[in-house]
């Protein structure tokens, strides 16, 4: 894809998936008391799903910016991209675009000279 050129749509779901694959080195990643709440080995999952998560949509991603997700945890205890019929837990999480002082929303979220990404890790019941 050398030369390609990206729309800038496109710029910022490659910036958000190394954001989501590199949490604390290409954003600042935060979690919510309920998140943090849950066990270790629950928030160790849910990280994996959403660092690896290509579950995007029309539905959940309607800007094609891969800035939103949620996990879902089943009856039995399992973590998954797909919602189960009756999910006893969904987790979510979001991307934001920050100016580099993390003060105001960024003016050019396709550009990371000028852009900081915050993603926040939260239980559904928390939104």
């Amino acid at each position: 894809m050398s030369g390609a050129v990206l729309s800038r749509s496109a710029q910022i779901a490659v910036l958000n998936d190394r954001a989501r694959q590199a949490m604390g080195l290409t954003c600042v990643a935060v979690a919510t008391e309920g998140f943090r709440s849950l066990p270790v080995a629950d928030q160790s999952r849910v990280r994996e799903l959403f660092e690896t998560f290509d579950a995007f949509t029309p539905d959940n991603d309607p800007y094609g910016e891969r800035d939103f997700g949620a996990i879902y945890q089943d009856c039995d205890g399992a973590w998954a991209t797909k919602r189960p019929a009756r999910p006893v837990e969904t987790v979510f999480w979001k991307i934001e675009a920050y100016d580099r002082d993390l003060r105001f929303g960024s003016e050019a979220p396709a550009n990371p000279a000028v852009t900081r990404r915050v993603l926040t890790i939260m239980l559904a019941s928390e939104y």
